[in-house]
């Protein structure tokens, strides 16, 4: 579970609360990470947020035994809301082309809640008053080489099912997003879904009883 807030300080994990709580009831081992974030001496940007991602992954390997099983590393789902899915999708994307070293523990499907999963397009359209650079440190023509390992429609396939929610009313993140992700996700080979809520917003991804919610569970079972 990976929250979202544009990569800032001022938003945490304390956002996936409700829905990592809401999984767990469900039987699902449900780990909310945190990371490095953008602000005065917080850290966060390139590489050091995605490099905070990908070690929470890798750690799954680590975790002790629960009621004398290890969790089932097979089937490892990473679910990000905005800036949280595009680090769900890019830590999956990884796995063709690791930013470090090799993963020891490969996703085996993305959700993506109105994930800012074209940084290209996030950066024309200004999204959060233009943080995208902020993130990777330059425009994508000052830092087209960031550009292509940290935004995930520039590296399809990932070669895992993915789910992308949507919002129809999203104004922090426009569907156009999404939709531009499906097609490049699709034209590559991926087997990729959208589920567009024409009447929901931002935020009800975060709300166990919203509608948004509600699709990514039916797309888990």
């Amino acid at each position: 579970m990976i929250h979202g807030g544009f990569w800032r300080a001022r938003y945490g994990r304390k956002l996936m609360r409700p829905v990592s709580r809401d999984l767990a009831e469900r039987g699902w081992a449900a780990w909310n990470i945190e990371y490095r974030r953008l602000g005065r001496l917080s850290g966060g940007g390139w590489p050091c947020t995605l490099d905070d991602v990908a070690a929470a992954v890798d750690h799954l390997a680590e975790l002790p035994h629960h009621a004398g099983e290890r969790l089932d590393l097979g089937r490892v789902v990473t679910i990000g809301h905005s800036a949280g899915g595009h680090l769900a999708a890019w830590v999956a994307a990884r796995q063709a082309v690791a930013l470090d070293a090799e993963p020891r523990v490969r996703v085996s499907a993305v959700v993506s809640q109105a994930g800012v999963v074209d940084l290209r397009l996030a950066w024309e359209l200004r999204l959060s008053k233009g943080v995208v650079p902020q993130f990777l440190g330059g425009t994508p023509e000052e830092l087209p080489d960031r550009y292509a390992l940290a935004s995930p429609v520039e590296r399809v396939p990932l070669g895992v099912p993915a789910l992308l929610v949507h919002g129809g009313r999203d104004d922090i993140v426009p569907p156009v997003v999404s939709e531009r992700y499906l097609e490049a996700a699709r034209a590559a080979g991926d087997e990729c879904e959208l589920r567009l809520l024409a009447d929901e917003d931002h935020f009800g991804h975060i709300d166990p009883a919203n509608p948004l919610w509600k699709a990514v569970l039916e797309w888990l079972a």
